[in-house]
Order: C-alpha cells, then sequence, then structure tokens
C-alpha cells in the first residue's frame, strides 16, 4: 500500500525570552499509508497540536522532515502551499469558527472550487453533491453558520475540506465540541467517506476520547512530553499498554 504521510525525526523547540528553550516535540517518526487512519492520542500539553501545527506547515519545524505523497513538504512556503493543500485538508475542533460569519455555509464549501477555476453553476452543483454526501440537503448552502446546529456545521466543514478531494484529512479534535449522538454521527460519516468504493481518503485523527480512537482508527500513537512512547494497534495498545504513561492515560478514564 501506497505511503501517504512520513514524518521523519520531527522536532520542534520554541525559543522563550528569558527562559530555557522549551522542546514540544522531540524526534518523533511515524508513517500513514492511502486508506488508513491513524489516531494521535495524548494529555493537554502533549504535543499534539504542534505535530499538526508542523505536518500542515503552520508552523517550521526545528529539525526533521515531513513527506506528503512523495513530496517533501518541510520548508515550502507561499504559493507553493497551494499544492500541499490540494493534497490535503483539516477539520477543526469548533467548526463556527473555521466558517466566515458572513458568508453562506454554500460560499465557504465553494471558495476552493472558485479560486480553481471552477463556474458558478458548477460550483454551486458540487456544493450541493458535497452536501448530500455529508448528510445534509442542498439548502444548507443558503444558511449561514449561526443558524445550523454544531453538528451540522461539522458536517458542512468536511463537505468543504473534501471539495478539492484531498489525499489526506487531518481531523484536530473534530468531534469533542459535541455531544456524543453526535459525535458518533461524525465518526459514521468519515468511516463511510473512506470506505466509498474508489476512495484512497487517509485520515489523521487527533483526538483525546480514547474509546473513540479505538473504535474508529487502525493504528495509534501515543504521544507524551513531545514523544511517542507507544504504538499499535488501539486494541492491544488500549487493552495491554505497555508504557506506564499509557497505562495511566487510559485508567485515567476507564
Amino acid at each position: 500500500m501506497q505511503q501517504i504521510l512520513k514524518a521523519a525525526n520531527l522536532t520542534k523547540v520554541f525559543n522563550r525570552k528569558g527562559k530555557p528553550d522549551f522542546t514540544a516535540v522531540n524526534h518523533i517518526s511515524f508513517e500513514m499509508k492511502q486508506g488508513e487512519c491513524l489516531g494521535l492520542i495524548g494529555e493537554s500539553g502533549s504535543g499534539k497540536t504542534t505535530v499538526v501545527n508542523m505536518i500542515t506547515r503552520l508552523l517550521e519545524s526545528t529539525e526533521g522532515s515531513i513527506i506528503l505523497d512523495g513530496e517533501d513538504i518541510t520548508r515550502i512556503s507561499g504559493r507553493g502551499l497551494r499544492k500541499v493543500y490540494a493534497k490535503m485538508q483539516m477539520v477543526f475542533q469548533t467548526p463556527m469558527d473555521s466558517f466566515d460569519p458572513r458568508c453562506t455555509l454554500g460560499d465557504g464549501i465553494g471558495e476552493s472550487l472558485r479560486n480553481n477555476g471552477w463556474s458558478r453553476k458548477d460550483t454551486k452543483d458540487e456544493v450541493e453533491r458535497l452536501l448530500k454526501v455529508c448528510g445534509l440537503s442542498a439548502d444548507f448552502a443558503f444558511r449561514y453558520p449561526h443558524q445550523v446546529s454544531g453538528g451540522q456545521c461539522q458536517r458542512a466543514a468536511i463537505a468543504r475540506a473534501l471539495a478539492i478531494r484531498p489525499k489526506l484529512l487531518i481531523c484536530d479534535e473534530a468531534t469533542s465540541a459535541l455531544d456524543v449522538t453526535i459525535q458518533k454521527e461524525i465518526i459514521t460519516l468519515l468511516n463511510e467517506l473512506r470506505m466509498q468504493k474508489g476512495s484512497d481518503l487517509s485520515i489523521l485523527f487527533i483526538c483525546h476520547d480514547i474509546a473513540l480512537v479505538q473504535q474508529f482508527c487502525d493504528r495509534v500513537l501515543v504521544l507524551y512530553q513531545g514523544n511517542i512512547v507507544e504504538q499499535g494497534d488501539p486494541g492491544a495498545v488500549i487493552c495491554h499498554p505497555q508504557d506506564a504513561y499509557t497505562r495511566r492515560l487510559i485508567d485515567s478514564v476507564l
């Protein structure tokens, strides 16, 4: 199976004025296969967000490399990122904050299509298709973020992320702001999208909910103080943790 993402010796050191440097991520390495769902878990401050920000090029790494679909993107910036984001998209924790409140959901979903030269009619048709794929009716294209529920807005955010047909979807605590019933609906949707015939969608799933990771992910990485302390099959890691931190993390929620 083809590799979609590889991080090698990825490191981030923050220089703090008047204080010792802080290593948020310490020489971590991992890879993802095409079509795989990889979970990344750890307590607040473990380095999860820093890892995501480096992979998405929102933050420069101090050391290491990031390979996306065979291309080294470690130092790509400016206009070069457009090509990167055509292959990689994010779904955030608070979807309403990621939409412009002055624009409709349809405008937000169709923005990347218009930027890539799609006609108004083709964009409208594709937005409606994407909404339907994500379990929303076409009329949601005319609604504003504040006019829909959190779960509906997150579905629209997923539709927007899928608009340019990325190969990698990064879900950064994408279900944590939703109630349990809606969480299940979003996980079901993501699973359906990944399992669709012909789909090569890979998902990097950052989450603090161990049960969701066990239910949804093919593999899991456990991050602690910027280090990967354990990785493997979610069931094996959660039921038979080898690292002391993993045992404490699991015991704290069970």
